[in-house]
């Protein structure tokens, strides 16, 4: 529809005079071109034919060509391909040298007029092409984006199940918050931006919503591709816009979905808009104070794509990771999702069958659940209905993990020795379960070989415990398996950590060898802390460091 309008505009009378001036020019043009050729050419033959029977009356010499006129038709024939002699003795002749010049030149210019006007057509119509998009996109952008509005969040925690550890985090910011004040006096400092880290699906922005509701506080809700606009500058004016307002309106929160749209690291792959758009967020986070009221909430699934300086001290120097739910918030998850569903579920069954569901697929499910058992004409929803769509689910989820009971032991083997070696050799690990591992980067300028031989072993234990238990091998070690490779080659090439100076793929293979060896020995030693750890991961789906401690300390 824009499209057409903006054609209907183009065609305003100035351009209808151009275009009817333009027709008017080539008409002239093409009768000039038809009148002067329209002499039928002949040969040889058929004007000697003309000369025997006495038919011609003139004969007119212009240019290369001579024109024979009759009573009845005019004809030409080029001029050496007659005997000129006998034609020029037996009738008058006639010269239109200049007529045929005067007729050239005239062509010529009317020909370069209908160039110069047809490009002052094109040009006058481009010009006011131009315009009239310019004019469009500063409307568009005026009505779409409109100004900055503060959102009310009716969400509270209660509204999002599980994530205890990230409500224990998020709890402060609440308070300060709340109460800013009493922070102030204490001159007490909080992080300026906190980053949401995890998954597609898991709830980061419902997260934000409700510490907004549970503080009270507005709510300014972006998308990190808002920022970007096809004008350059836009962004970072949106930017400047927004951050204003939240100052206004302090204490308040604002929520940046997505930040990887904007804040990419800035390398090779310039573009200025995006560029100029995350260096004024930058220059807003610095130039508000910590006891200014305002938060910043970004959220991301790509935390290794943003800018470095967006994450350095004095920004987002605040990260919470938000991992795929274990059992106990799946059943907490699916309690809040049929709380409003007559049901007869055996929720622990159901949270036990949707392992590396996130929050969203769990929403996607019970909903499926309920669709069908009103298709079978029920009025509750039961466990069977959930064991009917789940496999439905999955298919639209092709990300997520589900295992079966003979899986789930496998994993909680493989993910159970590596909790198990990571404790024994003291690899921080926040926690370790079914469907996730997060160790704990070391923040450390100078980190030892042993240290990096820990992290090694604790990435091959997994694999090598199922083949010690099952005598088997299993897929679910290639990511692992691929890290452990890549440190060893750190080890030995970039560090250069092995016994000579010139290193060859031999020492490579015979340092990842030991590991294997050691971690083989280490394993079998705790194969009574490793079932143990194994079952606990069953029942729980994850374990914590301390708790691996006290495993170990109890059989040791």
């Amino acid at each position: 529809m824009k499209a057409t309008k903006r054609s209907i505009k183009v065609l305003n009378p100035n351009n209808i005079k151009i275009m009817w001036g333009l027709a008017l020019v080539l008409i002239v043009l093409l009768a000039f071109s038809l009148f002067r050729n329209n002499d039928q050419l002949i040969t040889h033959e058929e004007a000697n034919a003309l000369y025997s029977s006495n038919k011609i009356t003139k004969v007119i010499l212009d240019g290369e060509y001579i024109h024979l006129q009759t009573e009845k038709a005019q004809y030409k024939i080029y001029k050496d391909a007659i005997n000129k002699t006998a034609f020029f003795t037996k009738y008058p002749i006639e010269v239109n040298e200049d007529n045929h010049a005067l007729f050239e030149l005239l062509s010529l210019l009317i020909l370069l007029g209908a160039f110069f006007v047809f490009y002052r057509f094109m040009k006058q119509s481009r010009l006011q092409q131009l315009r009239q998009i310019r004019a469009e996109g500063k409307s568009e952008e005026v009505k779409g984006d409109g100004p900055v509005q503060a959102l009310k969040s009716s969400v509270t925690f209660d509204d999002v199940a599980g994530i205890k550890d990230v409500k224990e985090e998020l709890e402060e910011i609440i308070d300060f918050l709340r109460s800013p004040k009493k922070y102030r006096d204490l001159d007490i400092r909080l992080p300026k931006g906190v980053l949401l880290v995890g998954p597609p699906g898991v709830g980061k922005t419902l997260i934000s919503k409700a510490v907004a509701g549970e503080a009270n506080v507005p709510f300014f809700y972006q998308s990190g591709a808002s920022f970007v606009h096809i004008y350059v500058g836009m962004g970072a004016k949106r930017v400047s816009e927004l951050f204003k307002k939240a100052k206004q309106m302090a204490p308040s929160i604002i929520f940046i979905d997505e930040i990887d749209a904007v804040g990419k690291s800035r390398g090779e792959f310039r573009n200025d808009e995006r560029e100029a758009t995350l260096n004024q967020l930058l220059t807003e986070m610095d130039g508000f104070e910590e006891s200014s009221g305002v938060i910043v909430i970004g959220a991301t699934n790509k935390i290794e794509m943003l800018d470095e300086a967006l994450l350095r001290a004095g920004r987002f120097d605040r990260r919470i990771h938000i991992s795929l739910p274990d059992l106990e918030d799946r059943a907490k998850t699916l309690e809040l999702y049929l709380a409003h569903k007559p049901n007869d579920v055996d929720i622990a069954q159901v949270a036990r069958m949707t392992v590396g569901f996130n929050s969203a697929a769990l929403d996607t499910l019970t909903n499926e659940a309920a669709i069908y058992a009103m298709r079978n004409n029920r009025d509750q929803v039961e466990t069977s209905d959930f064991e009917a769509v789940k496999e439905k689910v999955l298919v639209g989820k092709r990300k997520i993990l589900s295992f079966t009971e003979e899986e789930r032991k496998i994993q909680a083997v493989y993910q159970g020795a590596k909790a198990a070696v990571a404790t024994w050799l003291d690899v921080e690990f926040d926690k370790i379960g079914i469907v996730n591992t997060r160790l704990i980067s070391a923040e450390h300028e100078i980190v030892s070989k042993s240290q990096l031989l820990a992290r090694i072993k604790v990435y091959l234990a997994g694999s090598i415990a199922t083949r010690v238990r099952y005598n088997e091998q299993f897929s679910n070690a290639a990511t692992d398996i691929a890290q452990a490779k890549a440190l060893v080659s750190k080890v030995v090439y970039e560090y250069a950590m092995s016994d000579n100076f010139i290193v060859t793929g031999k020492q490579e293979e015979e340092l990842l060898r030991d590991c294997v060896s050691e971690v083989t020995t280490l394993v079998k030693t705790l194969d009574g802390a490793l079932t143990e750890i194994s079952e606990y991961l069953l029942e729980h789906e994850n374990i914590s460091a301390e708790t691996c401690r006290e495993v170990l300390r109890k059989i040791f």
